[in-house]
């Protein structure tokens, strides 16, 4: 399966303005036909707000992805508050939802937690015959979420709105996961200003070795992996190097 990153300028709180903006990236995009799977960033069309009103997503919002699933035949994961939760959605081809996940780590440094309901439960889910665990831009910071689907997980996918004064810990973070998990690892971010915040994008992918299948760069734009993601490598990988089964519980006893 090809999965392709879209990182682009979201216009603050502005979503039928963000709609056509992605609607034009996906026209535009001369690879569009090949792909598989396309991963845009947290809270997709409104940008990462405090404005619940703005960031709760509307029937026609869900409508417009369930609608751009469908008419390019793609996959699609994006971001949207629903009912108090932070989340990642993920459709079909057809447009019909495959798995909601609501972000566990709220970013109490930005206020995130007096506006936004944390999510309970991790999720796992099949996209296209590949295990992929979703997570939400702070989760990225606590790996025991990650360890904890390691066994079963082919992909992780990571949604996110990380300033640009922190990129290098957000790629070095998502670097770590697919190494110690020896999994894919996606995440994709924004680019341009919000309020004062600059983002850099840097939306990656890395395959169970640590080794770049897409660096998006800092650029708008939609970015495609020249290979699929490959459930046989992350296969080939542990069995190569087993160290899943090394791991302890702690503490000991």
């Amino acid at each position: 399966m090809k999965v392709a990153l879209c990182q682009y300028d979201i216009k603050w709180e502005d979503k039928e303005a963000n709609k056509r903006k992605i609607a034009d990236l996906l026209s535009d995009c001369k690879c569009a036909k090949e792909i598989d799977w396309l991963v845009f960033s947290e809270m997709t069309l409104s940008g990462f707000t405090m404005n619940t009103a703005v960031s709760e997503l509307t029937d026609s919002d869900r409508a417009f992805f369930t609608g751009l699933a469908a008419e390019h035949n793609i996959n699609i994961s994006y971001g949207g508050v629903e009912k108090g939760y932070n989340n990642l959605i993920t459709l079909d081809r057809k447009g019909n939802r495959v798995n909601t996940y609501s972000k566990i780590h709220l970013y109490a440094f930005g206020q995130e937690d007096k506006y936004y309901k944390a999510g309970t439960k991790q999720e796992l889910f099949e996209l296209e015959g590949l295990k992929v665990m979703p997570a939400v831009c702070f989760d990225l910071r606590f790996p025991y979420l990650f360890w904890n689907q390691a066994p079963a997980a082919d992909v992780y996918v990571v949604i996110a709105a990380w300033p640009m004064r922190r990129s290098e810990q957000w790629m070095t973070l998502l670097r770590a996961r697919a190494v110690e998990n020896q999994a894919y690892c996606i995440g994709v971010d924004r680019v341009g200003l919000e309020g004062k915040v600059e983002y850099s994008g840097n939306s990656m992918c890395y395959d169970p070795l640590g080794k770049t299948v897409i660096d998006s760069g800092t650029a708008e734009g939609i970015y495609m992996a020249e290979a699929p993601l490959d459930k046989d490598l992350v296969k080939k990988t542990r069995e190569r190097f087993p160290f899943l089964g090394e791991r302890k519980v702690f503490p000991w006893q």
